[in-house]
């Protein structure tokens, strides 16, 4: 330990030439969590957990981008921050890594204790405004991204709602598993946030939008009007369409009230049925049975998820889910929802009745665009944009409402983590950045404490190749049609997928090899 110079006391902890280039190296100094990363002589000291989750940072990646240079990518939920500043420069997180300051001295790395100061970015378009339309996680990660560029002009964000933007992907996996009353999700930015950046939060729905005017009629009866849009309404689930769908007990998971109402009801000695089989659908199934429920999921397909992620993989998330008791039905389907007044069972096409307490359907959702009458939509009925996330002029849309429109191909992702990602680029477009590229779409599943993480667009393949052990979740798995890699699915592997999540093309390459993507 060095003296303090104006109140900075460094600490010495290794020496230069034990930190090798592209490694993260965790240690503590003065009882703080901090990763050391190194770039030829130069060495950087940041907060060693990611504001987010409190993730451990040296288990994620350091590596070079060909879009924000030098980064440090979170293994949980892949925020990325820049290794200088500790921005963060992609989702998911809402502030940035401490940075501490650094010496080398006689070949040593003296590290200080007391983080730098956050700059204040330059105020910008102080006479412009923004509406944003939605109150999910594209329109935080907006409203985080105009403040964090510097954007000055007064935002007004219109949430469904009657809540700030909180974390969705907790509905499914820990709001189902902890007691209703500590039951608690936390919001994305909280609201002394919008308070302190000048962001007027309206909580009301949106009944008409004018495309050339850029005014929006609320069910109020209240107009708001913006400079610059950003459509952001989100999806909501497809419709059931079955006899006693309005029963009691039919229970869909969108919102937060409704993961409290499942939690509150469902008790350990009930039975559910649940309809669906993609990942949601089986995230339900797995904090349920977790609480001792018993569950029956009605899938239209043998083998789970066969479709995203090849019949292997779905095979042993079935074992998986089979192991842990859930019991699968495939080869009929449900005609109706037997009940008076509440769901007491299901009805099959075989004519068997199955009784339940809860039916839980978890059938996928549709874009909420059903305001937009006058911009052009994809055949799903969501809203099309550009790699700018621009619709019409000064018009974006991001999130589930949205899809890609780009390679002659539209892309549709309905997943948090690339919902604030076009935020992100919606408010970049709207600051006059220029994007180079859409980040590779990512998400992850959490099943009876494993995890799986998924990269890629969704594009069809043909066979998959699994290095590693499928049995005990530690593999990575690459999505090929022919030759092409088309996706990247990984479990264990941390440091990998989130170096694949800022490089993908160039992890593929050096990874798989030579492999035309």
């Amino acid at each position: 330990m060095t003296e303090p110079v104006d109140g900075q006391t460094f600490h010495d902890v290794i020496a230069l030439e034990e930190l090798k280039e592209g490694e993260i190296y965790p240690l503590s100094v003065a009882g703080l969590p901090v990763v050391l990363v190194r770039r030829g002589e130069t060495v950087r000291a940041l907060g060693g957990k990611c504001p987010h989750k409190g993730a451990p940072m040296e288990q994620g990646a350091f590596c070079q981008t060909k879009e924000h240079g030098d980064v440090v990518v979170c293994p949980w939920h892949k925020s990325v921050f820049d290794v200088t500043t500790g921005a963060v420069v992609e989702p998911v997180a809402f502030a940035p890594l401490p940075v501490y300051p650094v010496e080398v001295i006689q070949g040593r790395v003296l590290v200080g204790v007391i983080a730098e100061a956050v700059l204040e970015p330059e105020p910008v378009k102080p006479d412009e405004t923004v509406l944003i339309i939605g109150g999910g996680g594209a329109a935080a990660s907006a409203v985080y991204t105009l403040r964090q560029g510097g954007f000055a002009g007064p935002i007004t964000m219109v949430c469904q709602e009657k809540k700030l933007p909180y974390n969705r992907t907790a509905l499914s996996k820990t709001v189902l598993l902890s007691d209703p009353e500590k039951i608690n999700v936390p919001v994305l930015l909280d609201e002394a946030y919008y308070k302190k950046h000048n962001v007027t939060t309206i909580y009301d729905s949106v009944t008409a939008f004018d495309s050339a005017t850029h005014v929006a009629t609320l069910a109020s009866g209240q107009t708001v009007r913006g400079g610059s849009v950003i459509l952001a309404m989100g999806a909501s689930p497809n419709d059931l369409g079955l006899p006693g769908g309005d029963l009691a007990g039919v229970r869909h998971l969108n919102t937060i009230e409704d993961a409290h109402s499942i939690a509150d009801e469902v008790r350990p000695e009930d039975a559910v049925v649940l309809m669906g089989g993609g990942f949601i659908c089986l995230e339900v199934a797995s904090s349920l049975r977790q609480k001792g429920v018993g569950v029956t999921i009605i899938s239209p397909e043998a083998v789970p998820m066969e479709g995203q992620f090849g019949r292997e993989l779905g095979s042993r998330l079935l074992q998986l889910h089979e192991e842990n008791s859930v019991a699968f039905i495939y080869d009929s389907r449900v005609t109706r929802i037997v009940g008076e007044g509440r769901v007491k069972g299901v009805e099959l096409d075989d004519g068997t009745i199955l009784s339940c307490s809860h039916v839980i359907p978890a059938l996928g959702g549709h874009p909420e665009s059903a305001i937009i009458t006058d911009l052009p939509k994809s055949e799903t009925g969501a809203l099309l944009v550009d790699e700018a996330m621009r619709v019409k002029g000064n018009i974006y849309a991001a999130g589930d409402v949205a899809a890609l429109k780009w390679g002659g191909k539209t892309w549709g992702f309905m997943h948090w983590r690339h919902a604030l990602v076009m935020g992100r680029i919606a408010a970049r477009s709207i600051l006059g950045d220029r994007v180079n590229n859409v980040p590779t779409p990512w998400f992850w599943t959490q099943q009876f404490g494993k995890k799986l993480e998924y990269l890629g667009w969704g594009e069809p393949f043909d066979h998959v190749v699994i290095e590693g052990d499928l049995r005990s979740f530690e593999f990575l798995a690459t999505f090929r049609n022919k030759e092409r890699v088309v996706g990247l699915v990984g479990s264990g592997k941390p440091a990998e997928m989130a170096e694949a999540a800022v490089n993908y093309r160039k992890f593929i390459r050096e990874e798989i090899g030579e492999v035309p993507v």
